[in-house]
C-alpha cells in the first residue's frame, strides 16, 4: 500500500476503548425506560450510529422521548470519559507514530462534539489531532454519509483518494468508501468478513497499521 497523504481515525472501537462502556449506559436507560435492553445488544443495534440517529430506533419501543435526551446522554458520556478513557491496544503508540513521521492525522467520529473532545481529552491525544476533529454535529450529515470524512481529508490538506481512513464499523466503513478513501478496517468488535464485503482491507493488530500503511518498515 502507498504511503497515505493523510490517516483519518474513527474514535469509538479504533482509539477508545470504550464501546463497552459506553453500551452498558444506553441499555441502563433504556431499561429504565420500559425497554428491557443488554450492552450487548444496544452495542450491536446502535454501533457506529450518532445519537440523533438512534431516537427513532429507540422511540419505536419506548414512545416519544423527551427533547433534550440526546444532549443530555451525550452529557454523561462525555463526563465519564474526562474521568478516564480507556484506549485500545495499541492506539496510543500508532497515532503517535503517525505523527512524529510527519502524516497528517485527523479524527471523525458520529459522537457529539462536547462527547468527543472529552475522549480525546482523556486519551492524551488532543494535542495531536488539534482542530482536524471532528463530530457529527460539524459536518451537515453523520456517517454513513460521506461529509465528515471530506472534511477530515480538507482539513489535512489532502485530497480523499489519497487518504487512508480507519474504522471498525460497517456504516463508518461505508462513509470511508463514499468519501472515496481507502479504508482500513480494524476487526476488534466487527467481523474482518464484514467489514472487507464493505470494501475495507480488515487487520487485527492496531500495532500492524504503520507497517501496513507503508509508513515504517
Amino acid at each position: 500500500m502507498a504511503r497515505p497523504a493523510a490517516v483519518l481515525f474513527d474514535c469509538d472501537g479504533v482509539l477508545a476503548d470504550s464501546e463497552a462502556l459506553v453500551s452498558r449506559m444506553v441499555a441502563e436507560d433504556l431499561t429504565a425506560r420500559g425497554w428491557p435492553v443488554t450492552a450487548e445488544q444496544c452495542q450491536g443495534i446502535f454501533l457506529g450510529r450518532a445519537i440523533p440517529d438512534m431516537v427513532p430506533v429507540i422511540e419505536r419501543q419506548v414512545g416519544p422521548l423527551p427533547a433534550e435526551w440526546p444532549a443530555e446522554l451525550s452529557a454523561l458520556i462525555a463526563a465519564r470519559m474526562r474521568q478516564d478513557t480507556p484506549a485500545m491496544p495499541g492506539a496510543l503508540a500508532v497515532v503517535r507514530a503517525l505523527a512524529e513521521a510527519g502524516v497528517p492525522i485527523a479524527c471523525a467520529s458520529n459522537s457529539g462534539r462536547d462527547e468527543l473532545a472529552a475522549k480525546l481529552e482523556g486519551l492524551k491525544l488532543a494535542a495531536l489531532f488539534g482542530d482536524r476533529v471532528f463530530s457529527y454535529q460539524d459536518v451537515p450529515r453523520p456517517k454513513p454519509a460521506p461529509d465528515m470524512y471530506l472534511a477530515a481529508a480538507a482539513a489535512c490538506g489532502a485530497a480523499p483518494r489519497d487518504c487512508v481512513v480507519v474504522e471498525d464499523s460497517a456504516l463508518g466503513t461505508r462513509a470511508g468508501i463514499a468519501a472515496g478513501c481507502r479504508v482500513m478496517g480494524f476487526a476488534h468488535e466487527t467481523p474482518a468478513a464484514l467489514l472487507e464485503a464493505e470494501g475495507a482491507t480488515p487487520f487485527t493488530r492496531m500495532e500492524d497499521l504503520p507497517r501496513l500503511l507503508g509508513i515504517v518498515a
